[in-house]
């Protein structure tokens, strides 16, 4: 089977060019991985970041009697 020729005009666009990228920028931070929960728009109304939901969240284990996780930084 024969392979498709390219097209004569094989140049990329000007806005495609890559020479400044960097490979493997943002692997170390892919490798571990994230934890996505996605938020009904009257919960959003409430808690706005990231850090208001995990304040509720470790006020709430402390009333209902779990254990809150260890502090962990993020990144």
């Amino acid at each position: 089977m024969k392979k498709a020729s390219k097209p004569a005009n094989d140049e990329m666009r000007e806005e495609y060019d890559l020479r400044g990228g960097v490979r493997g920028k943002y692997y170390e931070r892919y490798k571990q991985g994230t934890n996505v929960v996605l938020l009904e728009p009257d919960i959003y109304e409430i808690f706005k970041d990231s850090s208001a939901v995990n304040q509720a969240l470790r006020q709430y284990l402390s009333e209902h009697g779990g254990k809150p996780p260890r502090k962990k930084r993020a990144g």
